[in-house]
């Protein structure tokens, strides 16, 4: 009896000893009230970089999939005889309207040449006419004479109110001319920028995932040529439980650590808590005992010597500062250093 007492007490012992172990590796090394243990997957900031406005074929595709390119790099070019054929012809439009607004100019200079000798018409026709009265006066000239330098005065004072309206359309048609100066320069600007979409550049430094398009393809406005990661910024993918939603908070440092480089820590901090519930993903193994319903997580993570990479498994020990009492705010919420946190419930992914 005493025999079978002993071993039931073994028994019973080795199983709480059991149950602690297992309880230890669920909560995960170093892992408190304090700190909440979570796994993923490295992923980064992706860009599908395609060609704006323009339709042609590839002429130049330098870079594969994989290799590294700094901002400005050229990733690829399109055929773009018609795009420059265009530049040529609104290049020709702009030299049209130079010269067309000089002729409009000089034909002010005409017209107002003309209104200062109607001018000086109209002067000398008012002293004749003068002249003719006074004579006409004193029975020295006739009538007819007097009728004369009167009709003289009134052709001077129409050809001077012609010529002054004519001076005022010249003076419109240098306006017209240097609207359509304008206007072609607008045509040859707009022409060299989609000359210049022809050229397909790197809008940030980054690696290579993906090279959608080859050699020779003809590319339409917005179709995908490469897909571009920022490896400067990279953001781990982990998810936790509903028990744990309470505890995490914007913000919040974490540290992660992958089996590639043990040993070193990366400095990253909570980004994005999900506001919608979703069926753990089956690739995902958590230190805690899974759930059918987890939330999706951010963490951004500092990659200053590009060591993590898409797609790697790391995981992250979260420092939690409100422990059960902690979790989230929907409203009001302060961030570090007192900055304000965006809503962590209804806001976007920006990932």
């Amino acid at each position: 009896m005493k025999k079978a007492i002993f071993v039931i007490g073994v028994a019973a012992a080795l199983a709480a000893a059991a149950a602690l172990i297992e309880w230890r590796g669920l909560c995960g090394p170093g892992a408190s009230d304090k700190e909440l243990l979570v796994s993923g997957n490295i992923e980064a900031h992706e860009s599908l970089v395609s060609f704006k406005t323009v339709q042609s074929r590839i002429v130049y595709l330098p870079f594969d999939e994989g290799q590294w390119v700094q901002a400005g790099t050229v990733l690829a070019r399109l055929d773009a005889a018609d795009y420059r054929k265009q530049v040529e012809v609104n290049e020709a439009a702009v030299a049209v309207a130079q010269r067309q607004l000089e002729s409009a100019a000089e034909r002010v200079d005409v017209a107002r040449a003309t209104v200062l000798n109607d001018r000086a018409e109209l002067a000398q026709r008012e002293l004749d006419y003068a002249r003719r009265r006074e004579l006409f006066a004193g029975h020295a000239i006739s009538a007819e004479d007097r009728d004369l330098a009167l009709t003289a005065l009134k052709q001077a004072q129409a050809a001077l109110q012609r010529d002054l309206a004519a001076s005022r359309a010249a003076d419109r048609d240098v306006d017209v001319a240097r609207a359509g100066l304008q206007d072609a320069q607008k045509n040859l600007e707009l022409s060299r920028v989609i000359l210049d979409y022809t050229t397909l550049r790197a809008p940030f430094s980054g690696v290579i995932l993906v090279r959608n398009a080859e050699l020779g393809e003809v590319m339409q406005p917005g179709t995908p040529v490469v897909t571009l990661a920022d490896l400067d910024h990279v953001w781990l993918r982990a998810y936790i439980s509903e028990t744990d939603l309470g505890k995490v908070r914007w913000g919040e440092q974490a540290w992660v650590t992958t089996d590639t480089y043990p040993g070193r820590r990366y400095r990253g901090r909570v980004s994005f808590i999900s506001s919608q519930a979703e069926f753990t993903p089956k690739s995902v193994e958590t230190h805690k005992e899974r759930v059918t319903l987890v939330y999706r997580i951010k963490i951004d993570v500092e990659n200053p010597r590009h060591e993590l990479k898409p797609g790697m498994p790391a995981d992250a020990l979260i420092e939690l500062s409100g422990g059960e009492g902690g979790g989230p705010q929907r409203d009001g919420y302060r961030g570090p250093q007192g900055s304000a946190a965006p809503k962590l419930f209804g806001g976007a992914d920006a990932g």
